[in-house]
């Protein structure tokens, strides 16, 4: 897929963005059979695309040839239907061997991830991209968070390299986004990608598709797809009465939730897709399982996400 092909497919929002959990077997070691299940299910769901071995997929946990094998799996479940977008992450030789890793196993592009461990300059974090961009052919999505922050200038630059297809933004910092998609917009012309990737994006998205951020993960739809389609429907559709009804009844309180806890927004959404029934396994250290209780109001919220559902079917 070339970078204006998958340009093209992600910038049609036709579903949410599915970020995958990935599954572990009882004895920890990675549960292929059961990660395709939770592939399945969320392509035939209405994911818009697959982003394997991501945060939400432990990516941090993965041995590289782990990796390989779980992209490989995401291609193959896929099969085509949509796009799969594959992690790559830590210092640049690994972000590059990971790169071409999932290049080899079919993946369509790559999120790019913030380097491991340095806080390094705005200089060396295009270079960092660059190489990362240069390495393969497939397209390339920077994940901007913690240690990579970057300035308008930058960005202008990254969507000047060949390769480099978007932006997620993992920051919140609203006003340095205005900031950079004008910049970008006003010096680089076209179709460059932007992504809102915080934790439990719907929560804040309606302020991001202000700024020109229509884009964003939903880790959501890993356990309750009902309820990311119902509120991506109502993006889509300008239906403000049913987003501010999901965010007021659903988002915020698994916002509040999710905050109670370090690694929940990973944990927590896992609990999440066991308790639909798919037995993913537990996350690998160093993060570590919800509490007992939050998994149980968990359960109960989403029960009541489901509720708001159903009582939209009846006005």
């Amino acid at each position: 897929m070339t970078s204006a092909d998958l340009v093209h497919r992600l910038g049609i929002p036709s579903g949410p963005l599915f970020f995958p959990v990935t599954a572990y077997g009882a004895d920890g070691s990675v549960d292929l059979d059961t990660y395709r299940a939770h592939v399945r299910a969320g392509v035939a769901a209405g994911a818009a695309a697959v982003f394997a071995c991501c945060g939400t997929g432990e990516f941090h946990a993965l041995t590289p040839e782990e990796f390989q094998a779980c992209v490989r799996a995401a291609v193959e479940e896929t099969a085509g239907r949509v796009p799969v977008v594959a992690g790559a992450g830590y210092g640049t030789a690994l972000a590059v061997r990971y790169a071409r890793l999932a290049e080899e196993a079919g993946a369509d592009g790559l999120l790019a991830m913030p380097p491991y461990l340095v806080v390094a300059g705005q200089e060396g974090l295009l270079r960092h991209y660059r190489e990362v961009a240069a390495a393969t052919a497939l397209p390339v999505i920077v994940y901007q968070r913690d240690n990579a922050v970057f300035s308008p200038e930058t960005v202008v630059e990254l969507a000047r390299t060949e390769g480099i297809i978007g932006l997620k933004d993992g920051l919140g910092d609203l006003d340095l986004m205005q900031r950079i998609v004008s910049a970008v917009r006003t010096e680089v012309p076209g179709d460059f990608l932007y992504f809102n990737g915080l934790p439990t994006a719907e929560q804040t998205q309606l302020a991001y598709q202000a700024i020109g951020v229509p884009l964003y993960s939903s880790a959501v739809f890993c356990f309750a797809p009902e309820i990311a389609l119902a509120f991506h429907r109502a993006l889509i559709d300008g239906d403000r009465a049913t987003a501010d009804r999901l965010l007021d009844g659903f988002y915020r309180p698994f916002v509040e939730l999710r905050a109670r806890g370090r690694g929940y927004a990973v944990s927590l959404v896992k609990a999440g897709v066991r308790m639909r029934g798919l037995d993913v396994g537990e996350v690998r250290p160093p993060m570590h399982e919800p509490d007992e209780d939050h998994v149980k109001q968990l359960a109960q919220l989403t029960e009541r996400g489901y509720a708001l559902l159903e009582e939209e079917k009846e006005q």
